[in-house]
């Protein structure tokens, strides 16, 4: 790769002997780009002119000037962190190594590997350092486009004379425009603080406004009102005011954002004569009442404030916790998607496999413990994606009492003689809106959780009830259903609770457990839309509770299972997916149900097939797809063939948010069997 502003190139400075030529091998191996630099001058010459990351020797930058590589390190611009990984003979980490702590110091964004390294190693942390540098490409290209974005909005407010602000109503902080501050009397360079402008704020309009606003604040209404400012020489100025509110994560107020302009010559023209009289009054008027109530006033905003702070860290806290939860559900959610992928070409051409080896019980063995540990590896997915609230659910109207009870003979048998079993179940209780499926699965989890917790024995109760939520940042006010999972265990500490719902966080001995259990049930709930609640004390026991939606429709009645199985019919089946292991592994599949397959690589091309005469009676399309994604494909094919039935295969609920669909989905990994049974529902 060439040098330039977006550059992902590795620059290799050492000199010792071949491990340049050798680092630059492993890493030009797994598809990255690799430069070597003759001397230390060079790789500042490279690093300048673009390049993603830079790979030094610990020991050959002892003997060089490194003064122009740290002037250019200094000099980045804000978007810029430019990583550099140093190979070292021995290290103990910045914490612990002077020598380490100093380069740090000295380079930033500094990664160490110890010598001796497997070549594994150095891939990861070098590929990890150009995806850093990526990011950073990302960021710069934002920040360029939200700079020629301000700038336009800037000149057409400029032109039409509007003054924009923008009000934190928690912080009670106002940021505004030059214009806006010349509205008030101020100069550009002038500071407006909103108490400033408050109190700039006519008296006699002061209620209007704060009515006008108190009203957006509680309706969502658009707030609209003109009043008058006065400015320090003692001139009246009319303002008129266009602003919404914009609400936060938790659902409370949190920004006014608007324009405003100055209407004083027609206000001027329509009250000239009144205006004096009644800003005289109401001058008096609000002078003699502040008097009078200036100090309960400053105890009582005083005391408004300390809460608004206390409400604010809060919410802040929660901000930052959802925030890294979010990062790591959408890392955990696109790797469980491609290891999904993966599965399907295993599970797909080792059920084929089984069909057609020979009949050797020897073979059949092994084949079975592929597929197992096939399944295993599915089921670990299932529960990444649980987490990253990704799973292709089935939400409906469930009769949750009942469900309990059917799984009590299971819990019993998983839970063992000396756990004691207790269920609680309140009478006329109304449907939930719930996947009885996987959350059979989440009691089980939660009730295997509090048997592992009770070393010795100990009683577990299921409880659910109905329950009433209010004022919870999480979940909005209303009904719901609450099921309880308590034990009489040894409990966590404040510590532990704080991070028992991370992912692969666990307390139980190496091997035990996979530290995904906790994550899968929060993940379900929340997609669900509803919440999971952990309480605990240290040697009394934990109690974890699912609040879960209620479905607004009655729970469902399960049909008896038809007598007797459909006879499956041939069909043209055109199949689309830009991966050619699955491509592969499901033609196969599809061709041993006595279909015949039409393979297509991309959307464009499945498209050019739909448009020519070919028969086809049904399409099967994987979703994420370069250029066309599934959903978009199935959409065109409906133009030219609006009665072709269409398939979606995919491995997880990954469906741009705000988009739905009536097509058929299938979840990866599938079975043969499972592709036959969806099939025939389609072809009829």
């Amino acid at each position: 790769m060439r040098p330039g502003p977006s550059s992902e190139r590795a620059v290799i400075f050492s000199p010792a002997g071949r491990d340049a030529e050798e680092a630059a091998e492993q890493i030009r191996a797994v598809g990255l780009y690799a430069n070597v630099c003759a001397d230390f001058p060079a790789l500042v010459r490279e690093v300048e002119s673009g390049a993603g990351a830079a790979v030094m020797s610990g020991a050959a930058i002892k003997s060089v000037d490194l003064q122009p590589l740290v002037a250019w390190l200094a000099e980045q611009p804000s978007w810029s962190d430019f990583p550099i990984v140093l190979l070292m003979d021995q290290i103990g980490g910045p914490e612990h190594d002077p020598e380490a702590a100093g380069l740090v110091q000295l380079l930033g964004n500094v990664s160490f590997i110890e010598r001796p390294f497997h070549p594994t190693t150095l891939i990861s942390v070098v590929g990890s350092a150009v995806r850093g540098r990526r990011r950073q490409y990302q960021t710069r290209a934002i920040l360029q486009n939200l700079i020629e974005s301000k700038t336009t909005l800037q000149t057409a407010l400029d032109v039409g004379r509007l003054g924009a602000f923008e009000m934190k109503i928690q912080e009670r902080r106002l940021e505004a425009s030059d214009t806006f501050k010349s509205f008030f009397g101020r100069d550009p360079d002038e500071p407006l603080t909103l108490e400033e402008m408050e109190a700039a704020i006519h008296p006699d309009d002061q209620a209007r406004r704060r009515e006008a606003f108190d009203t957006a604040v509680m309706t969502g209404q658009d707030y609209n009102v003109e009043y008058r400012a006065v400015w320090r020489d003692g001139s009246v100025h009319w303002i008129n005011t266009h602003a919404t509110i914009f609400r936060g994560l938790d659902g409370r107020p949190a920004t006014l954002i608007g324009v405003a302009f100055d209407v004083t010559a027609r206000k001027i023209a329509e009250i000239e004569r009144e205006k004096l009289v009644s800003q005289l009054a109401a001058e008096r008027g609000a002078l003699a009442e502040l008097t009078a109530t200036l100090e309960q006033r400053v105890g009582e905003r005083t005391a408004e404030l300390m809460k608004e702070v206390a409400a604010r860290e809060k919410a802040q806290e929660q901000l930052r916790q959802a925030q890294k939860m979010e990062s790591i559900g959408q890392l955990t959610g696109g790797v469980a998607h491609d290891f999904n992928n993966l599965l399907m070409a295993v599970v797909g051409n080792l059920e084929l496999l089984r069909k057609r080896v020979p009949d050797d019980p020897r073979l059949y063995r092994l084949i079975d413990g592929a597929l197992q540990g096939a399944e295993r590896g599915a089921s670990l997915t299932q529960r990444l994606l649980a987490f990253a609230r990704q799973q292709d659910l089935n939400p409906a109207p469930i009769d949750l009492g009942g469900l309990v009870r059917g799984m009590s003979e299971l819990l019993e048998r998983s839970l063992g003689s000396r756990i004691v079993l207790r269920l609680s179940i309140a009478d006329d209780l109304p449907p939930a809106a719930i996947d009885a499926n996987q959350l059979e699965l989440a009691i089980l989890n939660l009730a295997i959780n509090a048997r592992d917790a009770m070393i010795d024995g100990g009683t577990i109760d299921i409880k659910v009830t109905k329950s009433r939520v209010t004022k919870d940042p999480a979940l909005p006010s209303g009904n719901y259903l609450k099921l309880s999972v308590r034990d009489t265990g040894e409990g966590m500490s404040p510590e532990i609770l704080a991070k028992a719902i991370d992912p692969f966080f666990s307390t139980k001995p190496l091997g035990k457990g996979t530290g995904l259990g906790l994550s899968m049930v929060h993940g379900l709930a929340v997609q669900l839309g509803g919440a999971l609640q952990l309480a605990s004390v240290v040697g009394k026991g934990t109690t974890a509770t699912l609040i879960l939606p209620i479905a607004t429709a009655p729970a469902q009645i399960e049909s008896p299972a038809p007598s007797s199985p459909k006879q499956p019919r041939s069909a043209v089946i055109l199949f689309v997916d830009d991966d050619p292991l699955i491509a592969m592994s499901t033609t196969e599949m599809l061709e041993d149900l006595g279909h015949q397959v039409i393979g297509a690589s991309s959307g464009p091309h499945a498209l050019d097939i739909l448009r020519s005469d070919r028969q086809i009676d049904l399409m099967m399309t994987d979703h994420l797809m370069p250029g066309m994604t599934g959903i978009e494909l199935a959409a065109a094919s409906r133009e030219v063939r609006p009665r072709l039935p269409v398939l979606l295969a995919t491995g997880y609920a990954d469906l741009p948010e705000g988009v739905s669909t009536d097509v058929p989905r299938l979840a990866k990994p599938y079975h043969q069997d499972q592709l036959r049974d969806r099939l025939e529902q389609l072809l009829g």
